[in-house]
């Protein structure tokens, strides 16, 4: 870790960084982070119910820069090519599988067949600490309704279920930044104890 007093005369002690805004440095850099932590697990997303295209596209975009295996859809939440999901995953909707169902219980049942552990993102009774729950190698969360949540007749088919806390006013955080905070952690928490592992 960089110590924050250092940053300020240049992470290592030399000139100040600058941001890499060329693709092929960008590519590059990113590149060298997947050799430094190869991923050791596999994640997907169920996307129960959801009401806004633009929450929907912004979730193919954090499925994207996790190298998600699937995008499952279930009621009425919108997908391609509804103009509205294009707008804000910037072309994630095309890298990213996705599939349909429109009943909700089903759509976890087959993710269940599949082989997915189901981990609902969800303010529910018994749901721990995001950082402290012990993430499966083949993980699916399951993100529920904006307003109303995770349905029951989903929530029963998951092994459990993770909370983000929130120390400030809000109840909880926009779903698929949930997802990114919840997503982001569990694939990084199975990297290699040693780089990358949480202290």
């Amino acid at each position: 870790m960089i110590p924050a007093h250092r940053a300020g005369a240049g992470w290592d002690g030399g000139r100040s960084p600058r941001t890499v805004r060329g693709k092929t440095s960008a590519r590059r850099l990113q590149d060298g982070l997947r050799r430094d932590f190869p991923r050791r697990s596999e994640i997907a997303f169920l996307l129960q119910d959801w009401d806004d295209a633009y929450n929907v596209g912004g979730m193919f975009r954090v499925a994207d820069g996790l190298g998600a295996k699937l995008l499952m859809a279930s009621g009425h939440t919108p997908l391609p090519p509804d103009p509205m999901v294009s707008v804000t995953s910037l072309g994630a909707h095309r890298r990213i599988p996705f599939k349909h169902f429109r009943s909700h219980e089903d759509a976890a049942l087959d993710l269940l067949g599949e082989g997915w552990t189901l981990v609902a993102v969800e303010i529910a009774e018994r749901a721990v600490p995001y950082f402290e729950f012990e993430y499966p190698e083949r993980l699916c969360l399951v993100l529920g309704n904006e307003a109303n949540g995770v349905y029951g007749n989903v929530l029963k088919h998951c092994a459990g279920a993770v909370v983000i806390p929130m120390l400030g006013k809000g109840r909880s955080l926009n779903v698929h930044v949930a997802a990114a905070v919840v997503g982001y952690h569990a694939l990084f928490s199975c990297t290699d104890p040693g780089r990358g592992s949480p202290s």
